[in-house]
């Protein structure tokens, strides 16, 4: 059975539109022209942070989050940022007595964030900064499982990427949830890596009776 949610946060909780936008203005860079050259390293399978590159060759992400917060402009997401399932479905999770956690790769200025607005709706909130391991190392997927007080069988881990949360968490005896946005979920929806998830979904209030679905089948 299942017993235990987890979700990604870049694109499953979190969307990153109104952020990327804000790296292209920091680079100088139109954001069409950003969001552009963005999808189409993804596409090449390539690692996200290459975009950088393209524009800046030698460009270093985490120095430059650091002159970003120094000159008063740092990442950032709130509220109006959350995708507008996000509430209900973690409202119905909640009410099917499933144990909710939030772990994706995400600075420690991210993590803070994550607390203030989820940690009255979540039992565990964990990133790769907390843990020093960032998918899709399967030491990420080992420190999730140890912080869940169930078998890795019993967990569902919800992403949008099949390369950095599926693969790996199915690798670590997971169960795995697909959601069908955001630009990695896009461009991979039709491969065969995303026909492997345990669930395809396009949004995350489909989850909890696909859950209990599931669970039934089991007894």
């Amino acid at each position: 059975m299942i017993r235990a949610v987890v979700f990604d946060v870049g694109e499953c909780l979190v969307d990153e539109t109104r952020e990327y936008g804000t790296w292209a203005d920091w680079l100088g860079v139109p954001r069409h022209t950003f969001h552009a050259m963005f999808g189409a390293v993804i596409a090449q399978g390539r690692d996200y942070r290459e975009t950088f590159q393209e524009f800046r060759p030698g460009f270093d992400l985490y120095a430059e989050r650091e002159k970003r917060a120094a000159a008063g402009q740092p990442e950032s997401f709130g509220e109006d940022d959350l995708y507008n399932d996000v509430r209900p479905a973690l409202r119905q999770l909640r009410a099917a007595g499933l144990w909710l956690g939030i772990a994706g790769n995400q600075t420690v200025r991210a993590g803070g964030i994550l607390r203030e607005l989820f940690s009255d709706d979540v039992d565990l909130i964990g990133t790769s900064d907390d843990w020093g391991a960032s998918k899709p190392d399967p030491e990420f997927f080992e420190r999730l499982a140890a912080a869940v007080p169930f078998e890795a069988g019993e967990i569902l881990y919800v992403g949008d990427r099949c390369d950095n949360d599926i693969a790996p968490a199915r690798q670590a005896g997971m169960r795995t949830a697909l959601v069908h946005r955001g630009p990695w979920a896009g461009i991979q929806w039709n491969s065969i890596e995303a026909k492997l998830p345990t669930f395809r979904i396009e949004t995350l209030t489909e989850l909890a009776s696909r859950v209990d679905e599931f669970n039934a089948s089991t007894r």
